[in-house]
């Protein structure tokens, strides 16, 4: 629990499922974080965007993802100092 990953794509399916999944937040370069799990292990709740989403597994492995950990390296300009963050799109 607590990984966080970077959503790279959404798979196609032919009922269109990508679409909901999209409005709902699951786009490129976003950052997903694993909550917590049921159980049984399906569903799975996950963090994204600031709220909470509940997936079954067979919706979630449409999604493609890449590890966040050095994600993308942040420079903070008042001391020079170098930071690693993940940056999450409002």
């Amino acid at each position: 629990m607590g990984d966080s990953v970077v959503i790279q794509g959404v798979e196609s399916t032919e009922h269109g499922l990508e679409r909901r999944l999209e409005h709902v937040g699951f786009l490129p370069g976003t950052v997903v974080r694993v909550e917590r799990r049921a159980p049984l292990g399906d569903p799975t709740v996950y963090e994204l965007r600031g709220f909470r989403i509940t997936l079954r597994k067979d919706s979630a492995q449409l999604i493609d993802v890449t590890d966040a950990i050095g994600a993308i390296d942040v420079v903070d300009t008042t001391d020079g100092d170098a930071s690693s963050e993940t940056e999450v799109d409002p």
